[in-house]
């Protein structure tokens, strides 16, 4: 208590304060000059959630460097996992979305198949969607720019990302909407000066609040008083002179704004917050939500190798085309990990998420109506450095994911996998 009293006496003396104001000052602007993180986002998502949520594919960025101003698409396919995860909530209610560090992008629009999807959306379960997000370069930089879909209940849902270089000055960036009157505006810097006009009186307003606090109290000095059970005395009459005038200015600021406001803006519509469905999903043939399955597989067992970064599965194929398959990709978590016998030349993919020789299996086609167990090996270290080991902590270590066939026509099957594995921490065979 004798050490409080002493720096209560220290603070009320106009040095003490100076050198707080100045130590805060301080602080701010150490944390002002913190350069950003780097690291990719979905490293941060546990294992099941992004492999038993959302499967992403197919998923391109039609540039990797622009200028500002310049125009680029983000497009792709996802599958909602059959056997979501009863942690997670459904994603009846999900708004599709560009993952980046601020933004960097502007979304100009965004489509589920050809459906224009400015809001919330439900997605059913086991079904695929095709998306695309029509993106604009606002802000120069190299930047980690995902796929990105956020559940209600459930948190955002990361997709795979890529490297976009922006070149050009955020200075020359615009953004013109055409509103329903006719009129053309910036959306840049529409409305701005009003910010400005808002922000500043009342950050003004707030500066002089604390400062009146700061030095006719002392924070210290008033810690102290209100300890020892004397607030009474910590507000006085002219504490409370000064809090009714300040109210008084608020609400009077408040109504006059307002009625400038209404005024100036007769016209306006709320912003569309409903959900946006029914939507179509993909009926292709091929594709995974495909009401009779082209291939079907069933998982009957594996197990991980934690010391060797392998996932061995047998899964139970039947092919329904009428042409022989080979497997030749298994996707999870927006990893790609690709058979060389049937991925000759390496796709164009980000190389972070793109294990091009981390499948093999049995090299024999599965002939057309024929059922048979396959041993599916995958295994790279992105297993360990993407953080999809951590599958054998979760608490009912499952996997899951697509599998991808193609046949001679060049035709590709897609068949949903799930289930639990064994996790196992020593070298060696699987016993």
């Amino acid at each position: 208590m004798k050490l409080l009293e002493r720096m209560a006496v220290l603070a009320t003396g106009r040095v003490a304060r100076l050198f707080g104001l100045g130590m805060a000052a301080a602080v701010v602007a150490t944390m002002g000059s913190v350069a950003p993180a780097s690291a990719h986002g979905e490293k941060s998502q546990q294992a099941f959630l992004r492999m038993r949520t959302l499967n992403w594919y197919d998923v391109k960025w039609s540039k990797t460097s622009l200028n500002v101003n310049e125009s680029m698409v983000l497009s792709g396919k996802v599958h909602v996992f059959s056997a979501w995860p009863q942690a997670v909530a459904n994603p009846k209610s999900s708004f599709l979305n560009a993952g980046e560090p601020g933004p960097v992008l502007v979304r100009t629009a965004q489509f589920i198949g050809e459906q224009f999807a400015p809001r919330s959306v439900s997605l059913e379960i086991g079904k695929d969607y095709a998306f695309q997000i029509d993106l604009k370069a606002r802000r120069a930089g190299r930047w980690h720019v995902h796929a990105q879909i956020n559940v209600e209940g459930g948190g955002p849902i990361i997709g795979p990302g890529q490297w976009i270089e922006i070149k050009g000055d955020m200075a020359d960036f615009k953004d013109p909407v055409t509103l329903l009157d006719g009129t053309t505006v910036d959306l840049e810097t529409y409305g701005i000066d009003r910010i400005y006009a808002w922000h500043f009186p009342w950050m003004i307003a707030a500066a002089a609040w604390i400062l009146y606090w700061f030095f006719k109290k002392g924070l210290i000095a008033s810690y102290l008083r209100v300890s020892e059970g004397k607030e009474d005395e910590q507000i006085g009459d002219d504490d409370r002179r000064v809090g009714a005038i300040v109210l008084a200015v608020t609400i009077l600021a408040t109504i006059i704004g307002y009625a400038v406001t209404n005024s100036t803006f007769p016209r306006t519509i709320p912003l569309q917050a409903g959900l946006q469905k029914p939507l179509t999903p993909i009926t292709e043939e091929g594709t995974v939500g495909v009401g009779t399955k082209i291939v079907t597989a069933d998982l009957k067992g594996g197990v991980y190798k934690v010391p060797g970064r392998e996932l061995t599965v047998q899964v139970k194929i039947t092919n329904h085309t009428d042409e022989p398959l080979k497997l030749g990709e298994y996707t999870a978590a927006g990893l790609r990990f690709l058979n060389p016998d049937v991925f000759t030349t390496k796709p164009e993919f980000p190389d972070y998420l793109l294990a091009d020789r981390g499948l093999s299996t049995d090299p024999t086609p599965i002939a057309p109506g024929e059922t048979k167990t396959i041993e599916i090996k995958v295994q790279d270290a992105r297993w360990d450095i993407e953080r999809l080991s951590d599958l054998a902590y979760d608490t009912d270590s499952q996997v899951g994911g697509l599998l991808f066939f193609f046949g001679p026509s060049g035709k590709r099957y897609a068949a949903e996998i799930g289930g639990p594995v064994i996790p196992k921490f020593v070298a060696g065979d699987m016993p």
